[in-house]
């Protein structure tokens, strides 16, 4: 049998029974980097806190916060992906009988390994909160694209205390009773829930039926004394108050949405960073690995 000789000296190439991959170097790394990362990601979190606050006026801007955030996710990625990369460079065994080409590349990839794996562990111990950022994104896409529906459903289910826009607000103001008129006596209920309905439509579709308008104005003449052109302009008022509310709701879930996008594609692009990092540490922690090997055989 013709064993496989090389074209170029005729030699038969020796096959190493060695993997070429040093697994200890790389898992050490990856350990070393997730830890730096998680440790670096509770430091950011405890001075994120601190750039928010419940009191009015005390809290940092959101783009602030989102450039903050995206700087230090960057500055957490060339740090920890280093020291991973450095340690998988340094503590791996000498290759010998290889070029330096050679060296080069197999460092880079153990570099490149070592990130890798760091990354998953990250990701499995911050799955929840990558999850509840995607979410944020969907729910916010789904509200901006909307034609309102999603808008009239969150004012319907306004009733709490903590919520901003409320629906029965908007229905009490028509039918507030006028400050030198007597109240109405009594309190039909049927007709205040058949105002809020016409309210829900009208915000869904985005206009409101010439019909429904003059019945409105009508109720509100009745409930609170006003004349027939006062009422129209109440009415006129109050729908425009509304619509303001849910082009403001839609805005808020727009800026969500981008937010999540560019909180997205900043990730994608630090752990791209963290990746090269981490290979080139690795080059360069393997290079001092072997000089200093050199020098002590000199010696």
């Amino acid at each position: 049998m013709t064993l496989p000789t090389s074209q170029s000296t005729g030699l038969i190439p020796v096959e190493s029974a060695a993997s070429a991959v040093s697994w200890g170097p790389v898992i050490a790394g990856a350990v070393a980097a997730a830890s730096t990362s998680v440790v670096l990601l509770l430091v950011g979190s405890g001075l994120g806190l601190t750039m928010v606050s419940p009191w009015s006026g005390q809290s940092s801007s959101l783009a602030t916060i989102g450039a903050a955030a995206a700087a230090f996710l960057i500055v957490v990625q060339w740090l920890s992906a280093g020291i991973g990369g450095y340690l998988t460079g340094r503590l791996r065994t000498r290759w010998a009988g290889l070029r330096t080409d050679e060296v080069f590349f197999r460092d880079t990839a153990h570099g490149f390994l070592a990130w890798g794996i760091g990354t998953l562990f990250v990701a499995g111990v911050l799955s929840s909160a990558v999850s509840s950022v995607i979410n944020t994104g969907v729910q916010a896409t789904a509200t901006a694209a909307g034609t309102g529906v999603a808008a009239a459903t969150a004012m319907t289910e306004s009733t709490t205390e903590n919520s901003g826009f409320s629906l029965d607000y908007f229905t009490d103001s028509l039918l507030r009773p006028a400050a030198a008129t007597p109240p109405a006596e009594g309190n039909d209920e049927r007709v205040t829930a058949e105002v809020g309905r016409i309210l829900v439509n009208s915000a869904t579709a985005g206009e409101m039926p010439q019909a429904d308008r003059t019945y409105l104005a009508q109720v509100v003449a009745t409930r609170t004394g006003l004349s027939q052109a006062d009422a129209e302009a109440r009415v006129d008022a109050t729908l425009t108050a509304i619509n303001d509310a849910k082009v403001a709701a839609q805005q808020a879930a727009d800026d969500a949405r981008q937010a999540a996008s560019a909180a997205a594609l900043v990730g994608a692009l630090s752990l791209v960073i963290g990746a090269f990092i981490s290979s080139a540490a690795a080059a360069f922690g393997g290079h001092q690995r072997d000089e200093e090997e050199d020098l002590i055989a000199v010696r």
